[in-house]
């Protein structure tokens, strides 16, 4: 049995979020109702009125709102409670990495989280940047999840008065504090790791990722009917970019591990698993797999798995690629109207490009 009280018909509900949460205890009211015709019923339309700490807490601010249901709560709303209302919305339409995000950018706002929004001034919101000491980045992603919270709070007619819009991260563009320094491979030891080669398969995963210059999700996520073995190359289509999505041509070294890697784990629709066939994940692959084979192979260097990447990019500056097309192959974006002729390259260029190396 619920230990709520039943609330009077039409009232509206009280429901207990799962997970840890500040305010887990939401409070939406039917704002009207639909007929599905197919079906033969009415659905409910809800809308969220917010949430709260205690049980008691959103039991008193559902009979505010019947008291006063056209200006519910918009003085007190706090930056917090706004976020919540938002991400409710937004988020079952948005990737997962949008959503740790969002998640990871609010964190950064505690010293305004319990501040009524309406109260809010720029300069506070121009001070969560400028002591949060975190990459520019990052700051983008703060100052976007500001000018989100504005937007949605001018659709509910909290305020109109967008205070993010007087916001500059721009001095920070050059500086960022939690940069990691690119610790390209060196020719010995891409030597080393060639000896290597046949006897570890995580030794030829690296070197995969050192002679294709993919990222390592995007390694991860490769799936077998993306490899196509006749025509040379393998398909991203998931990326965090619109150019990532990409034919990523197949090095003559690098052929023979494809090969291998196809015809095991028959199981896994995943070229690339851990030692029991599972989905690669950032975390086992970085640190139970790459930090690990290069710590038993000898390799003195701290390297982390975008230093592969930098690499490719780097070796195939020194061989004398043209930069369009290592940005073609790589997924970066193009800078003017010219890259447009390199959209589609012939994969006979990119593999001749490749090579190279």
């Amino acid at each position: 049995m619920s230990k709520f009280k039943r609330l009077p018909n039409n009232f509206g509900n009280i429901s207990r979020l799962p997970g840890k949460r500040r305010n887990p205890y939401r409070v939406r009211v039917c704002v009207g109702k639909t007929l599905d015709v197919e079906n033969e019923r009415v659905i409910r339309n809800y809308e969220v009125v917010g949430y709260f700490p205690t049980y008691e807490d959103a039991l008193m601010h559902l009979t505010e709102y019947h008291k006063h249901p056209y200006d519910i709560d918009s003085a007190t709303i706090t930056f917090g409670e706004v976020f919540e209302r938002w991400s409710d919305e937004a988020y079952p339409s948005m990737s997962k990495s949008n959503i740790q995000s969002y998640n990871a950018a609010f964190k950064v706002c505690g010293s305004i989280t319990d501040r009524p929004f309406v109260n809010i001034r720029y300069q506070e919101l121009q001070n969560v940047i400028d002591t949060s000491g975190k990459n520019y980045p990052t700051l983008r992603k703060v100052l976007l999840l500001f000018h989100m919270l504005y937007k949605w709070c001018g659709k509910n007619q909290i305020t109109d008065n967008n205070q993010a819009q007087y916001v500059d991260i721009r001095q920070y563009k050059d500086k960022n504090p939690n940069k990691i320094d690119r610790n390209p491979f060196t020719s010995d030891e891409i030597d080393t790791l060639w000896k290597w080669s046949d006897t570890n398969d995580y030794v030829k995963i690296i070197l995969i990722m050192l002679y294709s210059g993919v990222r390592q999700g995007e390694l991860r996520d490769l799936k077998k009917e993306d490899v196509h073995l006749e025509e040379r190359f393998f398909s991203i289509t998931k990326s965090k970019t619109p150019a990532g999505i990409r034919n990523v041509p197949i090095h003559d070294r690098i052929l023979t591990y494809f090969e291998q890697f196809l015809n095991r784990n028959v199981q896994s629709e995943y070229i690339f698993t851990t030692t029991d066939g599972q989905h690669l994940e950032d975390h086992n692959f970085r640190d139970a797999y790459f930090v690990q084979v290069l710590d038993h192979i000898g390799m003195k260097h701290d390297h982390l798995p975008h230093d592969t990447r930098h690499t490719f990019i780097s070796r195939m500056t020194e061989v004398g690629v043209d930069d369009r097309i290592i940005r073609k192959i790589v997924g970066h974006a193009g800078k003017g109207v010219t890259e447009n002729v390199y959209t589609h390259i012939d994969m006979s260029i990119l593999l001749d490009a490749i090579n190279r190396i």
